[in-house]
């Protein structure tokens, strides 16, 4: 049987206690919009309620410790498509035995959990990391991203306590939303393409004249530092990849 899901935390949570509810045997768990009909597979499309959502969530929190519950959360904002089955997998493992069952690494479900959650972790951590925002005109820091998973919600809480005292966007150009801080809270925002490439495109025409300055500056200083005689460029690619350059001002020119 396949559970079709939305891609919400809610439903795949509603799967779980489907699954509890009715015991259907051997399920695998797909997104509803990605799903391609078989006339031999039987399907059940999961609805959406808060209150099996909540009970699976506060069982998982009884039976998992706080860093189990956010490999759990970091797997899921991985959006593979095998997450969802694995973690309704290893929901329904955890349910199913005693306390402790996920340190039982055997298990192929609190395997994938784990190794999956420690990806999405490393691409938050590369993405406090290499973050550079760009001053434009109108006075907002802004930089747009197209991480590997959807990491904006494990980085909001870094940005809002190292930046406080400026007004930010955080965009997420794959997942087309993006994260907005006022110097009070931050909200989850949208904006249209056009507005994005016309508001704020890492362009020279649309900095500060200080951003501007201040980015040939660095430059310039990134490269009277760097001692031709010791590069290691095979190093440093370990080190920082590629695909992140384009977030880092001194890259911009080799790029």
């Amino acid at each position: 049987m396949i559970y079709l899901i939305d891609g919400s935390l809610e439903s795949l949570l509603c799967a779980v206690f489907e699954w509890f509810e009715h015991k259907p045997g051997k399920v695998s768990v797909q997104l509803g919009s990605q799903h391609q009909p078989d006339a031999f597979t039987e399907v059940f499309l999961v609805h959406k309620d808060p209150k099996k959502a909540d009970r699976v969530w506060t069982g998982l929190q009884k039976k998992l410790a706080r860093g189990w519950m956010r490999k759990f959360y970091c797997t899921f904002l991985s959006e593979t498509p095998e997450a969802y089955t694995k973690l309704f997998e290893f929901a329904c493992y955890i349910f199913s035995n005693s306390n402790g069952a996920e340190s039982n690494y055997g298990n192929p479900f609190v395997l994938a959990v784990a190794q999956t959650a420690r990806k999405v972790e490393r691409e938050k951590h590369r993405m406090e990391a290499f973050i550079r925002f760009q001053h434009t005109t109108d006075g907002m820091f802004y930089c747009g991203i197209d991480p590997d998973f959807n990491v904006l919600p494990l980085i909001m809480q870094h940005f809002k306590n190292r930046y406080a005292d400026q007004q930010w966007i955080i965009y997420d150009l794959k997942r087309h939303y993006g994260l907005f801080y006022d110097l009070n809270k931050v909200e989850e925002i949208e904006m249209e393409e056009a507005r994005l490439k016309t508001n704020y495109k890492p362009a020279e025409n649309l900095l500060s004249e200080k951003e501007a300055l201040y980015a040939t500056l660095w430059k310039d200083y990134f490269k009277s530092t760097n001692i031709v005689a010791r590069k290691n460029t095979k190093l440093h690619v370990q080190h920082v990849p590629k695909r992140y350059w384009k977030y880092l001002t001194e890259k911009q020119d080799v790029l």
